[in-house]
Order: structure tokens, then C-alpha cells, then sequence
């Protein structure tokens, strides 16, 4: 870890000085640096661009919206009772009145439980089963945690009303460091008392007081997320069926020799006196010096400066000159490294360097893994405080000698003019007794990668601990095996390569923390009759105290009441008991029902930065003690962003609270939690200026609904999701344009005296019905694909097309005279009857489409079209309604009226287009179409929506490859204007008075001029050399249909130009 920081350099008599960068003995630095270089450049560019006053894409996306009305579901419902859906229809969708009283209702019936499949008429025999990665007791959700759940709840909703038996099991993880830090701080505020101020047993009382005062603040926030959880099988990773797991898979894995007790090099944070996984060390990178406050000191340390001095060469005439970033643990160097060929080093081999302080010898070693290319080629090796020299050591019987202690003050072999000091300000003192010694040779700006304790913001120690360790070699070969023989499916596939390298290279994992919160570990150091200080520890372990007795009677041969037992202090790493987490939380060690039933989990979704420090572990310790993998997929999502591409974290302070984006924050607000948050003084001020730009107004409320289907809208397979809260908003635009669909809805259904068919009734007669009904059936089978492939985001955009493209800009557009015009005449009463059916089933099979996305508006919506079912629905609730499948809407397939739709809608979008031109936006005209017998047929059979929706009285048709064709009428009248549809086929509309002659030839000159420039381009590429033998034949031909269509447009343009400079000489 500190290795990146070091520089040594060797100098002999007659010789210059040269610089060795030990980032690593085996390869280059530019090899590591180069990454942290980029990244660091990356997130100075951002923050610059931020922070310039200068006019930035950023602003104009900026979040734009006006003050909606907000209106509240007032009627008096208690609570967890059903919602009163006969009230009148509120004129517009406000999330607060939507998202009321549903979830207290679905909790209180059980819909979210696995016995309720049993009373399902559409239930399957098949379970899916999975755990919520559990989120930390003392934080609060992060838009990170609501794409979670967001991605598995709509897994869970679509396979529960797929009819399967579904177990979603809500848990939380206690969270060792970060809970007993928010208490200690707590109890020095409030009372100003230390931990230390209590015994353990008091310490623990009050963080379980903590716990229950505000441990339930997640499992709200996830309700308010709409989560369909099973709460009754809701988990915390102390209760006690937990806590009898972790001590069940403690002794296990000791008893099989998989957990060991060890003395090795663990990040240690000096400011916790504990040690911390890696994924709780944070990366500071530094340009060179900087100031930096440290826990425990009053003024800040500097960081970012390489100090040189010099070592003596013992009985030779020369010395070693070593540069360190930290001349604090040079008490601490044993030994200087050479490789044993390189024959600078052939005279000093054997030699020692004598240490200016101690006076002690350091011998100089030789070792084949030093890279005699790499600066001068020798190494200086500080085992006890450097993870690199550990491994030296190991090989070379080298001392390890620890100069600064747990508490981060130097400890007794530094000499008594340093024991006790804190390791910062040893610092100054070691630089100032080399400059008295005549040692010193320096010091230089160094740019360098700081290991900081996320949690504390101490400056993490590699320190040597005697700890618990769990072997993972064997373990992790059979993770490795699971996912080559296909037993087990990560979702991207090019995460396999990523958790083969990884695991192929895994090192044990230290599962001790010096810590009071947490599972203490169940080891006992033993203490026999007669035994001396001197003697090896000795331990043991049991399911209990009495049991581990019994266990060091029978191990060492003496009566159990003969043996002292004193437990270890320590706790187990929180990550242990998450990686128990799939099958703890279903019973085991027992064999439960549950257990039997759901375990092996179907699947485990996470975030992909989780892949090693949660996934990784729980396949390893879930194979090892079960004797099956947890689950038979994983599917990692990506990574939230925000919209400058900055990972949003809270030592940044652009993390995004999901219920700032339902309910809706000013940007006062989000200032205040900002200053509130302990945060670098520059990222404060990078992190209020984003806010500025991004939310002059604030986050308006855009409900829950909104939230999940934009974070499902993003690809989860790939690059990390940039989302913005514009994306959000626009979801939020998306329920508006379904509340009133509904609305309009429920108006043609009210009116209606005939009651609505039954889906398999329903027979499309018209060719727009054939239309739109094959639109749905296609939308289903796109979701049913898109959903078994996990690509949520391809069902969100099916989804939306077909209820905003399809159905509202296009169906409903088209049947509005039929449904709202009243005419009694018997034809007009069936075309109302059948378009009202049409609409109310795409309205419904399209909302239960839409329900693991948007629970709350669909279950509203849904509710108040009940109704007008045509009957009895088989649930009282839209969650457990049958999911629509491909097969009930066969008899709606009807994929030719698809295919020539497309004609239809161009034409329809030309047409349009030709009386805006014309300026004709109230007035119906007439218009003629000049194309192919196949097109004109297409035209015929949507002649009304042809008609209806391009706001024409009428199309004549004309096909001038076949005059005696039965849909043949008189050309269109010379000097029409023109509008290209595609190649074979054209609009012509006649120009009459009051029509801006020069208006139109501005444009059509301006159309001519862009289209100019881009058929050059194509007959350049045409006339290129090789380019029939070296282009593909598809390729020619599309850009030969390209080119055709280029050249029809530009002729008609220079048509319409003449006809129009005609019609103005003639004026």
C-alpha cells in the first residue's frame, strides 16, 4: 500500500546518486501510476468544469420545471385498509395523491408473501427466491440503493404475478465500525463520555438502544420505495438465529482448517484501534504537498513530500541513500534488498548499513524478485510496515520490528526520545536528528496515492497483528470451477474474466476486528495448569464456553475445571456474516421449510463494485457449509453517477437522497445537508456550485413511480448510469400522460351503455383496431424476452413507446371522432363499442405490462377501471393479477398491418409537415399521393386514419406505373407543392391564395443547401478507389437506395422552387 510512496536510491563512492521508485520490485511505476494519473486528471477536469463560470452543456440540461399543483388524497382511510378509488378523478397526477395508502394496504393482506401463491389461480410450481443486499443500520438509501430496488422488484413483481411462489427477504447489516463510530460520537456529545467510559456489556446496551430508536429508518425508506419485501421474514444481522449462524460457520471453518489465527500486515486505522477491510480504505490521490486534518491532531499534516538521508556502508566506503514519504518508520528498516546477478551490488553483498539511531546492522540481501532495471536496482525493506518487505522477510528470516503501536504513537525499540509520540510528530523529530547527524539530504515535491479509513478519515497504517484468517485458496478454485462448468451464471458474462482473475490471485482474508459491536468471536485462548507467559497462545473454539471447554479437555488432556478460558475481544468482520446472508436468513443451520423450499437462491442482484467483497465470499463460505452455491445467477448493475460522471459519494457530496427526488428538495436544502456532511473544503464548494447549476429551483417531487422506471430505463449491462433528475422529471411527464389516458378512458367507458368483451371475445375488425392490437401483442412479446434476458431497460422503452406512440399519439388521436362524436346510427354505435373495448383492453393489459415498474400509478389506475371489467378480476389486486403473455393475445397477432402501418405513419408525418410549410394549420386540404400499386393498397386500407390523423379531407391516389389500376384517379393539378415520402412515393399539395410564397422558397432553399453537401459525400465515396471490391454488396445497396432517395428529394425540391418562383411572377 505504501509502496507507491517510496523512493531508494544507492550511492557508492565514485559514484552519482540514482533514484529507484519501489512503487514495485517487479514491474514499472508508470504501470500503476498511470491509471491513478488519468483518474486524478479526469476528476480535476470535472471539478474545474463545475466550478468555470463559463456557460457549460451541464446548465443547459439543467433541471427546467414549473410548480405543479399538489394535490393529496384526503378521504379518511385507516390505516392499511383499501384506498377509496370511487372518489372523483383528480383533474391532473400528483405522486403525493397516487402513492397514499396502497403499500399499508399490500403489507397488511400479505400480497407479498409466499404462502399467498398457494391461493393464486394462475400460481405454477416454481419458486424465485433472493435477498436484498442489506443495506448498513446507521446509513440511508442512495440512489445506488433505489436502482437495487428498483431492478428487484420488478423481478420480484413480474415473477410473482407470473404465478410464482416468490420469497424477497428484507435484512440489515449492523454495520460493526460505522454504527459503534455514529454511537461513540453520541455519547460524547450528548453525555461527553468515551467508550472506553463504559464497560463492554454497558457500550452494547446503549448501541442497542441506538439501534432500536433508529434502526427502522431504512426499512421505511424501502417501503417508501415500494419494495414488495416479505417483512415477516425480515432480517438483522444480530438477531440471535443470525448471530447462532455466524458461530455455527465460525467453528465449522475452523474445525476444517479453513480459519487459522496468524501474525501478517492488515490495514490498520490508528484512529478506531482497529483493523478495516479494503473496501473501507479510501484512495486519496495528491499532486504533491498538501495539508491534510488527521483524527487526534490539533494542526494539520503535510503529505506529498519524499524525504531523502543517507545510510553508512559498514567497513566500506560509501553509503545508502533511501527516500521515504515516511521518515517516521525508518526506526523500522531491517535489511536493503539486491538482486543476487546484478553486478553493481557483487562487492557489497553480505555487507550491513548501520542505522543512525539504533546503531543496529542492516544486512544487505540478495533476492531474485528485485528488478535490477528499476532505478538503482536495491531495495530497502521494512517488514513490519510495508506489504512487499513482509513477503522479503518471510523468505530471508529478516526481523520484523513494529515502531508504531495500534494507538498510532512509536513504540519503546524507537528509543525513549520517541516512545509514546504520535507518528506525525515523530516525523519532525526524525528529520531533525538526521540534519544534527549530517544525514539528511533533502526532501521534494511527490505526487502519491494516500490509503485514508473511510470511515474515521485516518490515515491507514499497515501495522503487524496477530488476527483470524480465512484460507480461500480451495474455496475460491471451486468459484473459479462453478462459473466455467456453467453452474453458476454472472450476468454481464465479461464479469467471469474479472472473478477469475481475481480469485486466481485471492489472498486470505483477515476476519478479525478490534471492535466492541458485533459478533465476538467464538475462540477461547486457553490457559492450562502450570503454563508459563512464554508459551505459544493456545486457543480454541465452540458453539459455546461450556463446549470449547470440553474441547481444550479433550485437545490437551487435562480436566475441563483445571482450564482457564478468556475469549477473544475481538468481533468478526461484517462482511463475515453478510457472506452467510442467502441461507442464514432462511433457517440454517436448521433445516427449515424455508431452507428447503428457497434455498438455493434464484438469483443475486448487486451492484458490480460488490463483485469480491460480498459476492465472492458469500459463493465460497455458501459452498463450503452447504454444500451447494447460494444462488444459481448473479446479475451486477452498474454503477450510479452523477451528471457531471463523478461517483457520487458522500466525502464528494453529490450523493442524491431517492426521497429528495419523490418528495421533492429546495436547493436551501441541499446546501444545508451538504455543510452538514464532513467534507473537504474544496468539495464543498465543487459539490454547492453543481447544485447551483443543476438545481436552481431544487429536485421537484417526481414521485416514486418516476424514480424507478428512469433508473430502468438505463442499460444495466455496460458503462455506469449518468442519471439526472431532467430523466427523472421526464418520467414523471410519462404518469401524467397515463393519468389522463385514464381519464379520457374512463369518460368513453362512462358514457358507454354496452358492456366492455373479454380479451379472448375480442375480435379486431378494423384495420386500425388489427393495428394497434398487434402493437400490444408485439409490446408483450418484447417484455417477455427483455424480462427473461434481464434487459429491464429494453421493457421500460417497449413499454413507453407503445402507451405514448402507439396508443396515444396514434390510436386515440385516431378513434376520438368515433368515441366522442355522438352519432345514434347503428354503424357509428358498433365503431363506438369496438373502439371503446379496443382501448379500455390496451389501457389494461398495459398497465398490469407496467406494474413491476410503477406499482402505485398502476394499481391506482387499474383500480378505477375495474369497474368496467368485463369480469370478475382474480385478484383484489393489480400486484397479483396474471402478468400478460404472448400466448393469451395470439388471435391479436396480426404483423402485416404492422409492416404497412409504417408506410402509413411516414406518409401521415409528410403530410403534416407539407401543411405546416404551407401555413395551413387550421385548414383541411386536399392532397394527392403519387406512388406504387403495393403502396396505394396500404394507403386504401387506412384511408380514415390516413384522412383522420393528417387532418386532410381527402387523399386522391395516383399510380402512374399503372393506369388501368383500380385505384387510379386524375394526377394531381400542375404547380402543386411536392414532399418526398420515400423514393416511390410523394405528396402534392395545390398552392391557393394567402399561402407566403417567399416563406416557403426561404425553406426549400435552406432544405436544398443541406442536402448538397451529403449526396457529395456519398458519390465521393462511390468514386473512391476499391470501393466495389472493398465494400460489401448490402453496404452498396444501401447506399445506393441512400443515394437515389437524395437525388428524388433534391429533384422535387428544385420542382417546387420553380413552380413556386412561377406562382410569385405571376402574382
Amino acid at each position: 500500500m505504501w509502496r507507491t510512496g517510496r523512493v531508494l536510491s544507492v550511492r557508492l563512492a565514485g559514484r552519482g546518486a540514482a533514484r529507484l521508485c519501489s512503487g514495485s520490485t517487479l514491474k514499472p511505476p508508470s504501470s500503476s501510476s498511470r491509471p491513478q494519473a488519468e483518474k486524478q486528471r479526469r476528476r480535476r477536469k470535472q471539478e474545474e468544469a463545475i466550478l468555470s463560470s463559463q456557460h457549460s452543456p451541464a446548465e443547459d440540461k439543467a433541471v427546467k420545471w414549473n410548480e405543479k399543483q399538489k394535490i393529496e388524497y384526503t378521504a379518511l382511510t385507516a390505516p392499511g385498509t383499501k384506498k377509496d378509488t370511487s372518489l372523483l378523478f383528480p383533474a391532473s397526477y400528483s405522486p403525493e395523491y397516487v402513492e397514499s395508502c396502497w403499500y399499508q394496504w399490500w403489507e397488511r393482506e400479505g400480497f407479498f408473501r409466499p404462502e399467498q401463491h398457494e391461493r393464486l389461480p394462475h400460481a405454477v410450481d416454481r419458486t424465485f427466491s433472493l435477498c436484498i443486499p442489506p443495506p448498513n443500520v446507521t446509513g440511508s438509501l442512495h440512489l445506488g440503493h433505489a436502482l437495487t430496488v428498483a431492478v428487484e422488484d420488478a423481478l420480484v413483481r413480474w415473477r410473482r404475478m407470473q404465478g410464482y411462489r416468490v420469497l424477497w427477504v428484507p435484512g440489515c447489516d449492523h454495520a460493526g465500525i460505522a454504527t459503534q463510530t455514529v454511537v461513540e460520537r453520541r455519547l460524547l456529545r450528548e453525555r461527553g463520555k468515551r467508550r472506553q467510559d463504559f464497560t463492554r456489556q454497558e457500550f452494547l446496551r446503549e448501541v442497542w438502544k441506538w439501534k432500536n430508536e433508529t434502526g427502522d429508518e431504512i426499512y421505511q425508506q424501502l417501503r417508501r420505495l415500494g419494495a414488495s419485501l416479505d417483512w415477516s421474514r425480515a432480517c438483522f444481522t444480530m438477531d440471535p438465529a443470525l448471530s447462532r449462524a455466524v458461530t455455527e460457520a465460525f467453528v465449522r471453518l475452523c474445525d476444517s482448517g479453513l480459519i487459522y489465527r496468524s501474525e501478517a500486515l492488515v490495514n490498520w486505522s490508528c484512529a478506531l484501534e482497529s483493523v478495516i477491510s479494503d473496501i473501507e480504505v479510501d484512495s486519496k490521490e495528491l499532486s504533491g504537498p498538501t495539508m491534510l486534518s488527521v483524527p487526534g491532531y490539533e494542526n494539520k499534516v503535510e503529505f506529498g513530500t519524499m524525504f531523502t538521508f543517507a545510510y553508512a556502508v559498514e567497513g566500506h566506503d560509501g553509503e545508502v541513500a533511501v527516500s521515504t514519504t515516511r521518515p517516521e518508520t525508518m526506526l523500522g528498516d531491517v535489511a536493503v534488498a539486491v538482486h543476487p546477478d546484478d553486478p553493481r551490488y557483487q562487492a557489497v553483498h553480505g555487507k550491513q548499513c548501520r542505522h543512525p539511531f539504533t546503531n543496529r546492522l542492516l544486512p544487505i540481501i540478495t533476492d531474485p524478485m528485485v528488478d535490477m532495471e528499476l532505478g538503482t536496482g536495491a531495495v530497502k525493506v521494512t517488514p513490519a510496515h510495508d506489504h512487499t518487505d513482509f513477503l522479503l522477510s518471510q523468505r530471508h528470516s529478516l526481523p520484523r520490528l513494529t515502531v508504531i503501536g495500534g494507538d498510532g504513537t512509536m513504540t519503546p525499540p524507537c528509543g525513549q526520545w520517541l516512545e509514546g509520540v504520535k507518528r506525525f510528530d515523530a516525523r519532525q523529530l526524525v528529520v531533525d536528528a538526521l540534519l544534527e547527524k549530517k544525514l539528511f539530504r533533502g526532501k521534494m515535491n511527490h505526487a502519491m496515492t494516500l490509503p485514508v479509513c473511510s470511515r474515521s478519515g485516518d490515515i491507514i497504517e499497515p501495522l503487524l497483528k496477530k488476527q483470524w484468517f480465512v484460507n480461500c485458496d480451495e474455496m475460491a478454485k471451486k468459484a473459479i470451477q462453478a462459473v466455467e462448468d456453467g453452474q453458476l451464471e454472472i450476468i454481464p458474462h465479461y464479469y467471469s474474466k474479472t472473478w477469475k482473475n481475481w480469485l486466481s490471485n485471492i489472498s486470505d482474508w483477515c476476519i478479525s476486528r478490534q471492535l466492541w459491536w458485533g459478533h465476538q468471536i467464538p475462540a477461547y485462548q486457553v490457559e492450562l495448569p502450570n503454563s508459563t507467559d512464554k508459551q505459544e497462545e493456545q486457543w480454541v473454539w465452540g458453539q459455546s464456553e461450556d463446549e470449547a471447554r470440553q474441547r481444550a479437555a479433550v485437545k490437551y488432556g487435562v480436566k475441563p475445571e483445571a482450564i482457564t478460558l478468556t475469549q477473544d475481544p475481538d468481533v468478526l468482520d461484517t462482511w463475515f456474516s453478510s457472506a452467510l446472508f442467502p441461507f442464514a436468513m432462511l433457517g440454517w443451520p436448521e433445516q427449515t421449510t424455508d431452507l428447503q423450499r428457497f434455498y438455493p437462491n434464484s438469483i443475486l442482484e448487486t451492484g458490480s463494485d460488490l463483485i469480491f467483497f460480498w459476492v465472492a465470499r458469500m459463493v465460497m463460505l455458501g459452498t463450503e457449509l452447504t454444500g451447494q452455491l447460494p444462488f444459481k445467477q448473479v446479475l451486477l448493475h452498474s454503477m450510479v453517477r452523477d451528471k457531471h460522471g463523478r461517483k457520487m459519494s458522500k466525502s464528494l457530496g453529490n450523493v442524491i437522497d431517492p426521497l429528495d427526488v419523490i418528495h421533492g428538495v429546495s436547493l436551501e436544502r441541499l446546501q444545508e445537508k451538504v455543510k452538514e456532511g464532513n467534507i473537504d473544503p474544496r468539495e464543498r464548494l465543487v459539490a454547492m456550485e453543481a447544485q447551483r447549476k443543476d438545481f436552481p429551483k431544487g429536485i421537484p417531487p417526481c414521485g416514486t413511480d418516476a424514480l424507478r422506471f428512469a433508473l430502468c430505463s438505463h442499460k444495466m449491462e455496460g458503462e455506469d448510469i449518468s442519471l439526472s433528475i431532467s430523466q427523472v422529471l421526464s418520467c414523471r411527464h410519462f404518469c401524467n400522460k397515463m393519468w389522463q389516458t385514464l381519464r379520457f378512458t374512463l369518460g368513453v367507458l362512462g358514457d358507454n351503455t354496452t358492456p366492455v368483451g373479454t380479451l379472448e371475445e375480442m375480435i379486431a375488425v378494423g384495420s386500425m383496431e388489427r393495428w394497434i392490437c398487434s402493437r400490444l401483442y408485439s409490446t408483450v412479446v418484447q417484455c417477455e424476452r427483455a424480462f427473461e434476458a434481464y434487459e429491464l431497460h429494453t421493457v421500460t422503452s417497449a413499454l413507453y413507446s407503445f402507451w405514448v406512440h402507439s396508443l396515444c399519439d396514434v390510436y386515440m388521436e385516431y378513434a376520438k371522432p368515433v368515441l366522442v362524436v355522438q352519432t345514434d346510427t347503428e354503424h357509428s354505435v358498433r365503431a363506438r363499442q369496438v373502439a371503446s373495448s379496443v382501448l379500455y383492453h390496451c389501457v389494461s393489459v398495459s398497465l398490469a405490462l407496467l406494474s413491476p415498474f410503477m406499482p402505485f400509478i398502476t394499481e391506482e389506475l387499474w383500480q378505477r377501471l375495474q369497474p368496467f371489467s368485463p369480469g370478475a378480476a382474480a385478484q383484489t389486486t393489480l400486484c397479483l393479477q396474471p402478468y400478460p403473455c404472448s400466448s393469451q393475445l395470439a388471435h391479436w397477432h396480426f404483423p402485416e398491418e404492422e409492416r404497412d402501418f409504417l408506410l402509413v405513419q411516414e406518409v401521415i408525418r409528410v403530410a403534416r409537415s407539407l401543411r405546416a410549410q404551407c401555413g395551413m394549420t387550421k385548414e383541411r386540404p386536399a392532397m394527392w399521393a403519387v406512388c406504387s400499386p403495393s403502396q396505394a393498397q396500404v394507403l386504401l386500407h387506412f384511408g380514415s386514419a390516413v384522412w383522420t390523423l393528417s387532418r386532410i379531407v381527402s387523399l386522391h391516389i395516383y399510380c402512374p406505373q399503372r393506369a388501368d389500376s383500380s385505384v387510379h384517379s386524375t394526377p394531381p393539378p400542375k404547380g402543386s407543392l411536392v414532399a418526398v415520402v420515400d423514393h416511390t412515393c410523394q405528396l402534392h399539395l395545390h398552392i391557393h391564395s394567402g399561402v407566403d410564397v417567399d416563406k416557403l422558397i426561404l425553406q426549400l432553399s435552406q432544405r436544398r443547401d443541406k442536402l448538397v453537401p451529403k449526396l457529395e459525400k456519398i458519390l465521393c465515396r462511390l468514386q473512391s478507389p476499391g470501393y466495389l471490391s472493398k465494400v460489401p454488396a448490402h453496404v452498396r445497396q444501401q447506399m445506393d437506395t441512400k443515394m437515389s432517395a437524395l437525388q428524388q428529394e433534391l429533384k422535387t425540391i428544385e420542382d417546387q422552387l420553380k413552380v413556386l418562383q412561377e406562382t410569385q411572377t405571376t402574382e
